[in-house]
């Protein structure tokens, strides 16, 4: 994709643009989301689990805490498909890993991410236990991002349908891009 001059680049989960890459082989194109920010930015797509190697369509996967996982929000977890129970936490950690420090090199100024998702969901991402389901986890690329990029404006579509929220995460992708150029 070639960089579109004077926009900010903003990272965001390639299901919100209508990629067909959920696990079901489905999207959730947001069309309010592409509509009030996509001619101001430029889109910079990614998809932790197809790009980690999961495919589509593919078994779902979600958290299950564990003492031996990984940090995940105010979880300790693994990412285990929900049938097979296969382990992709190793494979998503190195992924998130190697793909964040891409993305860094790339100036991002924000990034966009699905919510709900055990990869890219920012909060309350629901973590399974034996006794049940709590929503306290991060996903595991979401926690790789936020941890490499602190200052990094960041958010899950479901709080951009606000408009005074988008507004104020659209100034603070802007103040980001300009405090970027300007140290360059």
């Amino acid at each position: 994709m070639s960089h579109v001059e004077g926009r900010p680049r903003v990272g965001i989960s390639r299901c919100l643009l209508g990629d067909e890459v959920r696990y079901d082989g489905g999207h959730k194109r947001d069309t309010i989301l592409i509509a009030t920010l996509g001619h101001l930015v430029e889109w910079v797509p990614v998809c932790p689990e197809v790009e980690a190697g999961m495919g589509t369509p593919r078994e779902p996967i979600h958290l299950v805490v564990d003492a031996s996982g990984v940090a995940a929000g105010a979880a300790r977890v693994r990412l285990l498909g929900v049938e097979s129970r296969k382990d992709w936490t190793e494979p998503m950690t190195r992924f998130s890993r190697m793909r964040v420090q891409a993305l860094v090199d790339q100036d991002l100024d924000g990034y966009v991410l699905k919510a709900d998702s055990p990869s890219c969901g920012l909060e309350h991402v629901r973590v399974h236990r034996h006794d049940g389901v709590d929503a306290i986890g991060r996903g595991l690329f979401a926690e790789a991002l936020t941890r490499a990029c602190p200052d990094l404006p960041i958010a899950e579509e479901r709080s951009l349908t606000d408009r005074a929220f988008r507004d104020t995460f659209l100034s603070r992708i802007l103040e980001h891009q300009r405090r970027r150029l300007t140290n360059r």
